[in-house]
């Protein structure tokens, strides 16, 4: 389960377990707080400045993960559970499985994102494609090494594929994450 705070959204398990004394920064020095459960260190605890996600290395593993369980699922136009994805649809899928909230189509997730260059891409970005009437009308989640998995179209399964492969080459567009660097 996930929870906001100013705006973030930050998973359960990355927070530290109760009692524990967390630190946390302000304007003006440091805040010592012991909290007695994680929910209540949420609601009763006034931050200065946003909160930072705590465990995005986790977090890029978890979506990977998720990514990698589904690999052989039938592609499905509109799709948007494991009984079929289309690629809009897997990704908005991975990233609510691990309690983030994205947008459903594939123009807006790319809007939306934090625009990266392809080179600082992580585990877990998003990468974008212009594959019909030039406008961006594909989406993957990068893996590592030119790698992304993906649902690719009518009669495919999700799977994995390479970017050095000519196609996505040249319909390559850019690449945004939705995860605290």
């Amino acid at each position: 389960m996930a929870i906001g705070l100013h705006g973030i959204t930050i998973l359960k398990k990355c927070l530290p377990p109760a009692p524990a004394i967390v630190y946390f920064p302000k304007i003006m020095g440091m805040s010592k707080l012991k909290p007695v459960r994680t929910a209540a260190l949420i609601i009763t605890t006034v931050l200065s400045i946003a909160f930072t996600a705590v465990c995005a290395g986790d977090l890029r593993t978890d979506i990977i993960d998720t990514a990698k369980k589904h690999i052989g699922a039938r592609y499905n136009y509109g799709g948007m559970t494991a009984e079929g994805f289309d690629c809009s649809g897997f990704v908005q899928y991975v990233y609510r499985q691990n309690g983030i909230a994205l947008p459903r189509s594939t123009v807006d997730q790319f809007d939306k994102g934090k625009k990266i260059d392809f080179n600082d891409a992580k585990p877990g970005d998003l990468v974008f494609f212009k594959i019909y009437r030039n406008r961006i009308s594909h989406v993957g989640i990068y893996i590592t090494r030119d790698r992304f998995i993906h649902a690719p179209s009518w009669g495919k399964r999700v799977g994995i594929a390479d970017m050095n492969l000519e196609y996505w080459r040249k319909s390559f567009v850019g690449a945004v994450t939705y995860i605290d660097r």
